[in-house]
């Protein structure tokens, strides 16, 4: 899908253009949503500029996903998509900075084009440029990492008192869905610090590229703030990772020290049962000449030494406080 955005008054209009056709007025920002070959050859007529496939677009080298190209800057980014479903993932969207002009390409729908897209669509300024809608993009990306590292610090701050702190009255957790929990809580935290790294390494292409475009000093400072946000959010999802790391480590001990419980207590019941079933033998044999067989108190005898016998390895364990 093709979208193209034009100025008109204070808020950015999308248009309709054939192939062929001239624009009658500068694009501010052009939207590839997995374009056709027809709309990859139409961007490339209205720019001047080569639109990079999806094979290229997904090449991890910086030098494939940060370069200048017949003066138009490329950069890709990796971006969180889909981070409020149960399967959340990353797309490589480029962004190519053209005379003042931002084309977009992308394969899915992160959120931060819809906000942008409709804050532009109600309000923009007098002279909006594609630097500026870039600029927007990468602040709202930034924004909603930030949403999403949040909601997974609540989550795991959660999982954390159902672990050490249950609520009274509430029966044991089910280790199942918590380590599940956890495990899914991990994967978000992971692709989130992917994306940071990703925008930051384009963050900083910017910031080297921002004198010879000309940028404004306002322009640079938001720069500047933007990479310290996504250093201190990628701090955070670092803290994070340990700490999840750190909850699925302690819910392992619990639950060997449960199942070590368990075991125990079989252990136990078999050290106890194991003296009066040895009498129990001894006494159960068919030998012709067993001087107990005559004995008129020998079966309440072999009772009561069978029952001393499971009562003794009891006592030592208790002295032994191993109950």
């Amino acid at each position: 899908m093709l979208s193209i955005f034009v100025q008109r008054g204070t808020m950015l209009e999308r248009v309709q253009v054939e192939h062929g056709a001239e624009l009658a007025e500068p694009p501010v920002w052009i939207d590839l949503v997995n374009p056709t070959v027809h709309e990859d050859k139409l961007v490339e007529h209205i720019l001047g500029i080569a639109v990079p496939t999806r094979e290229e677009m997904q090449e991890i080298e910086v030098s494939s996903r940060l370069y200048m190209e017949n003066g138009a800057r490329y950069m890709t980014a990796t971006l969180m998509c889909q981070s409020d479903t149960a399967t959340p993932k990353t797309t490589a969207v480029t962004f190519i900075l053209s005379n003042h002009t931002l084309c977009t390409v992308r394969y899915d729908a992160p959120r931060p084009f819809a906000i942008v897209e409709n804050k532009l669509g109600r309000f923009c300024g007098p002279k909006v440029t594609g630097d500026i809608v870039l600029m927007d993009l990468l602040d709202a990306v930034v924004d909603r990492s930030a949403d999403i590292l949040e909601r997974i610090a609540a989550e795991v701050d959660g999982v954390s008192h159902m672990i050490f702190e249950p609520e009274e009255g509430a029966g044991p957790p089910s280790y199942n869905d918590v380590m599940k929990t956890l495990g899914r809580k991990g994967d978000l935290t992971s692709k989130v610090r992917e994306s940071q790294v990703s925008v930051g390494r384009l963050l900083s292409f910017l910031a080297n590229e921002a004198e010879a475009m000309k940028w404004p000093k306002d322009s640079k400072l938001q720069l500047t703030s933007m990479q310290r946000d996504v250093i201190s959010l990628s701090d955070h999802a670092t803290y994070l990772a340990g700490k999840i790391t750190f909850l699925l480590d302690a819910l392992l001990g619990i639950v060997s020290i449960q199942q070590n419980d368990i075991i125990k207590i079989f252990s136990i019941a078999a050290v106890i049962f194991m003296p009066p079933t040895l009498v129990a033998s001894i006494y159960g044999m068919n030998f012709k000449h067993m001087p107990e067989l005559d004995f008129d108190f020998g079966y309440p005898l072999a009772l009561v030494l069978m029952l001393a016998a499971a009562i003794g390895p009891i006592l030592f364990f208790k002295w032994k406080k191993w109950l």
